[in-house]
Parts: structure tokens; sequence; C-alpha cells
């Protein structure tokens, strides 16, 4: 996986971060921290699954730095103009895309089982917004039923980056298909509003 993937995800959640902490009255250090969980702990959390030692963000601290400079510069841009209200979403499916992707071939590198490495590659994308939204007092976005397909865009395109490796020569070209099947997938359901049906017993029927 080239670096300038992992430092663009980072980046891009980083943003994300700050962009969330939005009507939360958080100084400059809560915004950091924030910005901070969101970019690095779903990759954390598969570093820590897999083994490896030491995690990606201290093995190279460079991603920490991506992290802080994007969060900085979002946190100043944001006190001038305010971004557009689906900004933060965007923002957000390109993580996806990236981290998701990013997160599965690394999995299928340390010789894990495909559904085990697309698992992961779900962790890596998700993780870091679920810590997130805990810190902002909020349900995480992923397990609310009004969301539109989120996780679910990252399991098709794991699944699609693990086939092609299974089924073609090796292309670099894979990563970045599933990546587009990721975003065109979060974003069409952004677009039309695509769920998955929500879970309701009888009882709880209306």
């Amino acid at each position: 996986m080239p670096s300038w993937i992992e430092y663009l995800a980072v980046a891009v959640f980083a943003i994300s971060g700050v962009l969330a902490a939005e009507g939360k009255r958080m100084d400059l250090f809560g915004v950091l921290v924030l910005a901070l969980v969101t970019a690095v702990g779903g990759g954390t959390i598969r570093d820590l699954c897999l083994g490896a030692q030491p995690v990606f963000w201290i093995e190279q601290p460079h991603h920490v730095w991506a992290a802080l400079i994007a969060a900085v510069v979002t946190f100043v841009l944001v006190r001038f103009v305010h971004p557009p209200h689906r900004t933060l979403a965007v923002a957000d499916a390109f993580g996806l895309a990236l981290f998701g992707i990013a997160g599965t071939e690394k999995a299928l590198l340390f010789g894990v089982p495909a559904i085990v490495a697309i698992l992961l590659g779900i962790v890596t994308a998700v993780a870091g917004g679920i810590l997130r939204d805990v810190l902002r007092g909020e349900v995480p976005h992923v397990f609310q039923s009004d969301v539109n397909l989120y996780a679910t865009t990252v399991f098709a395109g794991a699944q699609v980056f693990v086939l092609l490796r299974m089924w073609l020569p090796a292309s670099e070209s894979h990563r970045y298909i599933a990546m587009v099947v990721i975003l065109v997938l979060r974003l069409a359901a952004m677009r039309w509003k695509l769920r998955l049906p929500a879970f309701r017993s009888r009882i709880s029927a209306p």
C-alpha cells in the first residue's frame, strides 16, 4: 500500500473529526483529541488484532503529524468559512474508501483468511468514527437505524478487492477499483437514502 494513501486517509478522517466537533463547545485541545481518535483509532484496533507491533502511527509518527496539521488547518478555516452541510459526510466517505481497503490489504499481508481481512478492513474504516461519536456523547453513527449505507459499503468494496486479488493477476489497480466501489456506494446511499432494513419485532412494530 503506497504510504500516501494512509497519510491521506488519516488527514481526511482528522478533518471529519474536527467537523464533528461543531456545536460541542470544545476548545482546540478537545478538537485535536477528537481528530486524532478518529484518524488513528480504527488502524490501532486493526494492528492490535493482527499483533502488529508497534502500531502504525507509533512506527511512523508522520501519520500523527498529518492528522494534526489537517486538524489545525480545518479548525482555523471553519472559523472563517462555514463548510457546506454535507462536508462531514463526504469527507467521511473518502475516509471509508481509503482506510477500508488499506486495512483489508494490510490484514491480507499478515496471512489471515479473506473473511477476517474484510472484517478488519471494516474495523479500520469505522472504529475511529465510533470512538469519535462516543467521545461526543452520541450513539455511534454506524449503529443508527436511519443512517444510509455505511459499513456495508466497506464490506462490498473489501470483498471486491479480495476477489480481484484471488482471480486476477496481481495489479495495483485492484485497490483503486475497490476504493471507487466504496466511495460510489456511499455517495449513492447518501444521494438516494439507501438503507438496510431496521430490526423490528412484532412487539415493537407500530
